[in-house]
């Protein structure tokens, strides 16, 4: 397994990411479980999910619980309004993910960016959760180009960014992540498979590999689909000219 710095943040997370959001929707739990410390016996060490899907936190929490939690990294994230909603949210992320704190901790917006000394509190009460040891490190949610661009321009706390980014992008997506690594933050890409319309793991796995600080977020329903994504992360295709003529062919198509 292979491990990157996520910009700023410092925190060195492998190269492969787990997308917990899917664990809630696993018939059985011990499913879910397994999946969880089998990514982890792999070298996983970075777990993504959401107070959005509460069960999923459980599962998450549940195989991470004891000696493996002080090892590994968890994110989750919140669409919060007020600092108020904020609060109840991440306690019961606290409480679901049986842990009392977060390693970094998101901010799901689409439309507009909190601000310090906002009306809706938000970002004020993110730095006193941040002072208090509650959470260490602050981090964005968008599927909007231009909340992620104002973030860069203003250069606010944030220290990593999670925007899709597939092979199915254009130039401009790829030139915003090249943006993002280049301002030192963390670009963890959603939706590598662009929501399912990939379909050639080995080649989307391969053409983000190109991107040296990028962590692909890879969300699994089974354990078949973990094992082809763990196997693939161990066994990366070779980048030659056919590799890239391939992945030019996906591109121009979607493009």
């Amino acid at each position: 397994m292979d491990y990157v710095t996520l910009g700023k943040s410092n925190l060195l997370v492998s190269r492969t990411a787990f997308g917990a959001m899917g664990l809630g929707d696993i018939e059985d739990p011990e499913v879910a479980k397994s999946m969880v410390k089998k990514a982890y016996e792999a070298g996983v060490n970075f777990f993504d999910v959401s107070c959005d899907s509460p069960e999923s936190e459980r599962r998450l929490g549940a195989a991470l619980e004891g000696a493996m939690r002080k090892n590994v990294f968890i994110a989750t994230k919140t669409s919060a309004h007020t600092s108020e909603e904020l609060a109840e949210n991440l306690d019961s992320s606290l409480s679901n993910l049986k842990t009392d704190y977060i390693d970094l901790y998101q901010l799901e917006k689409l439309n507009y960016l909190p601000k310090e000394g906002g009306e809706d509190g938000i970002m004020d009460k993110l730095l006193n959760l941040k002072k208090a040891g509650v959470i260490n490190h602050i981090g964005l949610v968008t599927d909007n180009i231009d909340i992620v661009f104002e973030a860069l321009r203003t250069k606010g706390p944030w220290e990593t960014i999670q925007y899709p980014f597939n092979m199915a992008c254009d130039d401009a997506v790829v030139n915003l992540a090249n943006e993002i690594i280049k301002a030192n933050l963390g670009f963890i890409a959603m939706r590598p498979l662009c929501g399912g319309i990939l379909t050639n793991l080995p080649l989307a796995l391969g053409y983000l590999r190109q991107f040296e600080s990028v962590v692909p977020l890879w969300g699994a329903t089974n354990e078949e689909e973990l094992q082809q994504i763990l196997y693939f992360t161990e066994n990366p295709p070779r980048i030659d000219e056919q590799f890239t003529e391939e992945v030019e062919k996906v591109r121009a198509f979607f493009n």
